[in-house]
């Protein structure tokens, strides 16, 4: 401790000495020597970020009459001191009363939106670009080493049906919007920080309202879009016995081979579920940032983690918040908002890269909705025999009928 360091601490330790001498009575507890006030080791412990019970300063509010009379000298106003009627405040427990009804006009200060504010721009930031950025690489560096994954067999010249306009077009309508709720996201998530100082606080500031704009009316196309995917393909996304082959096998990178898998492989069924569970996690937490305060999701949810012990699990000291303020509710809700997102883009990145330059023929089953029958035959099998059984019956069917 060098001698700064120690003139400092005599300084505060005299500091609350005499502010103990101040008080009217003796304090019990470990804050005796303050007089009920915070000690130097309360002081410390919040400058390191430590949790700090506040317990004895949200109770130590003035009385009002037990004040002095405003007339009399030195008398206080309203019958109680500033440090009171701050800490009142910021312990929302002063009574304050607005013409704005809002569920949030009467909480004038919350600590909440200083960690929020620390973590949005630090660690969120920091991590969400390097994450995003290292996705892109490793799917860079898996193209280099495998290249493109080619149809081993000879082409048939047939094709055979695999999506119905219909579903390509719920399909495009979840990937356009997503790319550009997406994009519009990253605008306003990276913006301050990166974009202000490269263009400027007014050309941002046109640019960011429109990107606003825009993210807040594309998110009901894409909501529409999710549940239009989940009703025509959730039947064929359920786990099977064929889907654990698959995995095994890596989907043909290992072992050789392209394993059977029906109309959808275990790896598209972990993205259609990837994206069904995120994006409606992301879906329900943008409904609470276009509706402020009318979602409460956080709290109950963090009151039945509690009551299940989830905290304990984990070895937290403490539980988790159940009593959150309207501003609060908000912030968990940006958080968690921007951290799903983030993971489902780059989860996006890996299908793109496989509908696009990772395998031959994939996009056709988007694009025109017919594929190549080789390329079924190798990397659906099972689907291929039961459409080519089904058009065996429908044949047959004709048959007879023609016969009759």
């Amino acid at each position: 401790m060098t001698i700064l360091q120690q003139m400092l601490r005599v300084f505060v330790l005299i500091l609350f000495a005499g502010g103990a001498l101040a008080q009217d009575g003796p304090a019990d507890g470990p804050r005796a020597a303050t007089g009920g006030a915070q000690t130097l080791e309360d002081i410390l412990a919040r400058q390191a970020r430590q949790p700090v019970d506040d317990g004895f300063r949200r109770e130590a509010t003035g009385d009002p009459d037990a004040a002095a009379p405003v007339t009399a000298p030195l008398g206080t106003r309203g019958g109680a001191s500033d440090s009171d009627l701050w800490r009142a405040l910021r312990y929302d427990s002063a009574d304050v009363t607005t013409r704005n009804n809002g569920p949030a006009a009467t909480v004038l200060i919350q600590d909440g939106g200083m960690w929020w504010l620390r973590f949005r721009e630090g660690p969120l930031l920091g991590y969400g670009a390097w994450f995003l950025i290292g996705t892109l690489g490793v799917l860079a560096l898996f193209f280099l080493l495998r290249g493109r994954i080619r149809i081993d067999g000879e082409k048939t010249g047939r094709t055979v049906t695999r999506f119905k306009a219909i579903e390509r077009f719920a399909h495009w309508l979840l990937a356009g919007s997503f790319l550009l709720l997406g994009l519009t996201g990253l605008i306003s998530l990276f913006g301050r920080k990166y974009l202000i100082p490269t263009f400027g606080h007014e050309a941002f500031s046109t640019f960011a309202i429109g990107a606003k704009w825009v993210h807040n009316n594309v998110s009901w196309a894409f909501m529409v879009a999710l549940v239009m995917i989940f009703l025509f393909w959730v039947i064929h996304n359920l786990p099977d016995r064929t889907d654990v082959k698959w995995l095994l096998k890596g989907g043909g990178i290992f072992g050789g081979g392209h394993p059977p898998a029906k109309k959808f492989n275990a790896g598209q069924k972990l993205i259609f579920w990837s994206v069904i569970l995120l994006g409606g996690s992301i879906s329900l937490t943008g409904l609470a940032l276009l509706f402020p305060f009318e979602l409460h999701l956080f709290a109950p949810t963090f009151q039945k983690l509690n009551d299940l012990g989830v905290p304990g699990w984990l070895q937290e000291g403490r539980s988790w918040p159940a009593a959150l303020t309207p501003q609060e509710e908000m912030q968990y809700a940006q958080l968690w908002h921007a951290i799903v997102s983030l993971v489902l883009l780059a989860i996006i990145f890996g299908h793109i890269y496989i509908g696009t330059l990772g395998m031959e023929g994939a996009y056709d089953a988007m694009g025109s909705g017919e594929v190549e029958e080789q390329w079924a035959r190798e990397h659906h099998s099972l689907w291929l025999d039961e459409v080519k059984a089904r058009e065996a019956g429908t044949d047959r069917a004709g048959t007879k009928g023609a016969k009759a």
